[in-house]
Formats: C-alpha cells, structure tokens, sequence
C-alpha cells in the first residue's frame, strides 16, 4: 500500500508522521512525502522573519534526514499535474509517482498576480506567506528604516488569513518604536475585511472592539471594505465600499514600504480536475477529508475549500488555524487506516479555530468553537503571554519536525493554557 502526501508544510509534515503512526511499514505501508522544496520552515514565524526578529535558519529544517528517521520517503520536486484516473502524479522532473492513496496537503497558491503591482517579484509590495518572501521582506525592512516614510500594510481582497497582516502591522510597529523612528512613520491598515477583526470568521467574541483599540493606540488608521484595484510604485490605489457594496470613496495611498497578504488560490497541479475541486483550484471534501468523486484522495489544510458562511461586500476567504489543520490531519490518519482494514471511515475533524496573535512585545489570543458562527466558545484575551505563548509554539513545533513525535500541539499545550477542556470541542 502506498501513501503518497503531497506538500511537506505544517499539514503535509504532520500528516505523514501521524500516517506513520498508525500505519507501520512492516505491515507494507509505504508512505512518500512529495514537496517543491527540502525544507520545512514554520509559517507563523515569518513576520518575524520580515523586521529581522528571526533568521530564516532558525525557523527552517532539512526535510529528508528527519522523514528518514521514520522510514518515510522524500521527493523534493515539485508536482507538475496529478491524473487521478490513474492515480499518478507528474513531476516538474518528468518522472511519474503511482499511488494507492493521495493525500493533499499543498497549501495555497500566491495569487499575486491578480491584482496589477501586487507582490515581491513582478509588483511593489512584500509578503510574509513564504519565508523566501519574508527574507526579501526583511532585507527591504533594513533599507526603509534608513529613509522611513509612510507604510502600507494589510490584506488584499480574496486573502484567507488575516492574522499576518494583523501581526506585521504591530510587529513593525513595535520594531520602529524600538529605534525610535515611529514618529517618521504614518501607518494604515488595508483589509476586504467588513470590519477590523471579522477575520474571515464573522469575528471572535469582541476581536473588533479589541483589534480595533489595539490599532488606536499604535496610531494606525484603517480602511475596512477595501478592494484593492492597482498598485504603482510607491502608490497604492484602494477603493473602499459601504456595507451595501456600493462604491464608498477612492483613496490613493502613498507608500515607501508595503506589506499585502494576496489572494489564495489552488496550486496549478490541481486546478480544472472536475470533481476535484473548485473554481479556484481548493479541493472538495466530504465529513472524513474525503474527496467525493475521488475516494483514495483525502485533503488537509488550506489547500481544502471551505465557503465562506456569509456574504461581505469585498471578497474575504475563510482562515485555516494551526489546530484545525492538525485536527483534519488525525482525523485522515485514521480514516485511511479504517479503509485499508475494511471499515467504513468514521472520524471527523473539529472545525475549531485557535488563533495567537503577536504584537512584537504583547498579543491576542482567539478561540472560536465552531469556527463559523453561532458558536459554543468565542473566547479572546489579550496580554504579553500571548507573546510568550506563540514563541513556545515556535520551538515545540520545530521539535515536533526533528524528532517526529505525533502530539497534538494544540489540543495538549494550548487549549489547556488557554482554558478551554476538550469536551467542549465535542459538544
């Protein structure tokens, strides 16, 4: 039996240790590990990569010598077009991977380019979602501070994960207090958000109210409902829209250092497969992470469509949280291992989201239970613990990649600091 993970991020690494652990190779498990890269990098770790708060070899690691530890094969090469008929995957390299399950775990793709200007290769504004991108970010950062001016900083329309943007805004903030330059430094917030800290969630409790008092104090303006239309160097042109979805105001915004998540997409390898996923390339799934018309092939992570439950004037995705994705991951570990003995899959992940928000020196915490509203817990709490909290998660996950254990970083360390008992995840 060969278990094939596409994707060798949190959902992908996770995955295939979690795979291991309940199908042992003795019992002819094989399970391969395919990513466009060799590196594993922690992803919440990347706005601190941006102001130089973090090197990038402190939050990445070799890939192949840990999957090695625990007899799982690693194909550092990116996939050029999956063939689900056949159940074989091209790679970029011309060679073919044959498999008996598949289970997606890419991540999104970058969608720069739909919107003109956008982002670090061919545009005029950084980002934080990869860390080669937050490298740049960060080597950009060192150059501004020795001319500062206004600063851009946010999240475009079609973006499904505000939390970085949130994060970078404050991490800059407090980097420029730091050095004693943030009087040089206007800031405004951008987000398709209805309204500072909806989240893509519909809110957590008071997340408005707070996210929106946090801002007041670090003297950041914000523009909510806001599509970005173009970007030229140096000038951000964003029109902003009432809660009806008609035209507000147009703004031009002037800029000598930007930071914009962009929008989500699926990655090329998938996209236009009927029946596996959508029209942006997100791949379907049923209850048990199972695609619907292709039953050996699970998805976890951001990579899997979720609509969004209410309509916003500008378009806003729907987040994927570290605890929901480890939840889907255990969840798709069992059901395969369910069907490979003849049983029916039966276990479900819990669409819970648990969110640490960084602010350089303090942070926020949210917890909403179910994710999408009308919820059993919408906790949030603010404090330097968060802080604290998010660099334990830092270096417990990255001991989690080297030495291939399988506990459930949320559910053990966070819910318990924050609180939160497991029963209420399963009511």
């Amino acid at each position: 039996m060969h278990i094939v993970i596409l994707g060798g991020g949190i959902g992908g690494v996770s995955m295939a240790y979690d795979m291991r652990a309940v199908c042992q190779r003795n019992d002819g498990h094989r399970i391969t590990v395919i990513s466009d890269r060799p590196t594993f990098h922690f992803v919440p770790s990347n706005p601190w990569v941006g102001v130089n708060w973090r090197r990038r070899d402190q939050i990445e690691l070799p890939l192949e010598k840990y999957l090695a530890r625990k007899n799982i094969d690693f194909i550092p090469v990116g996939a050029k077009k999956l063939h689900p008929e056949k159940n074989s995957i091209e790679l970029v390299d011309g060679r073919s991977v044959d498999y008996d399950f598949l289970i997606i775990a890419t991540g999104p793709r970058l969608a720069f380019e739909q919107i003109e200007g956008l982002g670090p290769h061919n545009g005029y504004t950084r980002s934080v979602c990869h860390v080669d991108h937050a490298v740049e970010a960060g080597k950009a950062w060192t150059e501004f501070k020795k001319s500062p001016g206004p600063i851009v900083v946010g999240a475009v329309q079609g973006a499904s994960c505000f939390g970085p943007g949130y994060e970078h805004a404050f991490i800059m903030h407090r980097d420029l207090v730091k050095d004693k330059i943030r009087d040089k430094v206007p800031m405004t917030y951008v987000t398709p958000e209805p309204y500072i800290g909806h989240l893509g969630l519909g809110g957590v409790g008071d997340s408005k109210g707070m996210l929106e008092a946090e801002l007041r104090k670090r003297d950041i303006k914000w523009i909510c409902n806001a599509r970005v239309d173009k970007i030229e160097k140096n000038l951000m042109h964003v029109t902003e829209h009432d809660d009806t979805g008609k035209v507000k105001c147009q703004h031009e915004l002037p800029f000598s250092y930007s930071m914009m998540l962009p929008p989500f997409a699926g990655i090329d390898a998938l996209c236009g497969i009927d029946g596996l996923v959508n029209d942006k390339g997100f791949v379907l799934i049923d209850d048990y992470q199972r695609n619907p018309a292709y039953e050996n092939i699970f998805a976890v992570g951001v990579c899997v469509a979720i609509a969004p439950q209410e309509k916003t004037p500008v378009p806003t995705g729907v987040p994927k949280t570290g605890y929901m994705i480890e939840s889907m991951v255990t969840a798709t570990a069992h059901n395969i291992a369910d069907i490979c003995q003849g049983r029916a899959p039966s276990h479900k992940a819990t669409w819970a989201a648990i969110c640490l928000a960084d602010m350089g020196n303090t942070g926020v915490a949210f917890v909403a239970i179910p994710q999408i509203p009308p919820r059993n817990v919408a906790w949030m709490r603010g404090g330097r613990w968060v802080h604290w909290l998010k660099v334990l998660f830092e270096w417990y996950f990255l001991r989690k990649v080297r030495k291939g254990t399988i506990s459930p970083l949320y559910e053990k360390y966070s819910l318990r600091l924050l609180g939160i008992r497991k029963r209420q995840l399963e009511k």
